[in-house]
């Protein structure tokens, strides 16, 4: 795919994407900088674009989004293919719309693909008349490995058995729509004994071992992506490095003030300054929007005009980090690339 990057950044709208592989925890990232900032998320997970099977997907709560709008996340019928196209069309028309709505589009999802085909394909167009801020949930391979498990754990308490059930189509196509889901098709020999009256708890054993092998396989495969976005043109991406979160759930500690530490207040930071660089247009091409951040990480930020000008201030307001750290950047990352495959094999999914 040709990269095609405008380097004049005047007067371009503002939009922010958090890259990361599967149970990182981009979603809450997201919503949490658009509850801030005043934004909006626009999902880019390709299955997640699909009705039904909300617990196989890992589909946000409705208390989860804490009241934020979300587009394309769900719509598209179960058994239909959405195209990169498809979702090209899709998500420039909601970062339009966001942005018509004087509002902050956060682009959020595990397809790298599909966010680079946005980004940089077609025309070229997209680029050209947004700026873009790239913000990267990572971890260490074996504490993603070890969450990975954790999670397909918890999403079977949740009923993603009973789930898989109810949807159970002895001749699906598992390589359609939303059936592409990662525990659909690794349910399928269980769910048939299960319906021929001769149900197997070791086959249920091994598809559960099967979703949490192939849901890590996902995650390696998503950071490597990551990696090599990283290394284009115009793709300033920012590494977060949320391992010590993780670490501390896995030996059973409280992790939110972890949390606000290396992941959320770094982040404030980052898509403060990147909002101060340019102010973000309204619908009418003017800069009469203010931002305003209030509260921990990187104190109080206000964008504001009334002429037409762009006046920016930086007021510190105790908690703040100061600087950007440097080792929240990419070229700082803890494991070098490569790593993720080499931990996949080792642990016998790749």
């Amino acid at each position: 795919m040709e990269h095609v990057v405008d380097v004049s950044r005047k007067s371009r709208a503002k939009v922010v994407f958090v890259l990361g592989a599967t149970a990182t925890g981009k979603s809450k990232l997201a919503i949490s900088i658009a509850e801030r900032f005043g934004g909006e998320v626009i999902n880019s997970d390709k299955i997640q674009a699909h009705d039904g099977f909300p617990v196989v997907t890992n589909k946000v709560t409705d208390e989860e989004t804490a009241g934020v709008p979300h587009h394309l996340l769900g719509g598209v019928p179960p058994d239909a293919d959405f195209t990169v196209d498809d979702f090209c069309r899709e998500a420039s028309a909601a970062v339009a719309r966001v942005l018509a709505a004087a509002r902050l589009p956060v682009v959020a999802g595990g397809s790298n693909t599909y966010i680079e085909a946005l980004v940089d394909g077609g025309d070229g167009s997209f680029r050209a008349s947004h700026d873009c801020l790239f913000l990267w949930t990572d971890a260490s391979p074996d504490v993603l490995r070890w969450y990975t498990a954790v999670r397909v754990d918890d999403m079977v308490r949740r009923g993603l058995v009973s789930e898989a059930r109810d949807g159970f189509d002895a001749a699906a196509d598992y390589a359609r729509g939303v059936r592409r889901a990662i525990g659909l098709p690794e349910m399928h020999e269980y769910l048939l004994a299960e319906q021929r009256g001769e149900p197997d708890e070791a086959m249920l054993e091994r598809a559960v071992r099967e979703t949490k092998e192939n849901t890590f396989r996902l995650a390696c495969a998503q950071v490597e992506k990551i990696r090599r976005l990283s290394a284009l043109p115009g793709w300033d991406v920012r590494r977060v490095d949320a391992t010590a979160v993780f670490a501390r759930m896995a030996e059973g500690k409280p992790h939110r003030e972890t949390w606000e530490a290396v992941v959320w207040e770094p982040c404030v930071e980052m898509v403060s300054r990147f909002l101060l660089e340019t102010a973000t247009p309204n619908a009418a091409g003017k800069y009469d929007e203010e931002i305003k951040t209030n509260g921990g990480g990187g104190g109080d930020v206000v964008v504001s005009n009334g002429n037409g000008n762009v006046d920016a201030e930086i007021k510190a307001n105790g908690g703040g980090r100061g600087d950007v750290d440097e080792d929240v950047h990419v070229g700082d990352a803890a494991t070098g690339s490569g790593v993720y495959e080499a931990a996949a094999v080792t642990a016998g999914v790749i």
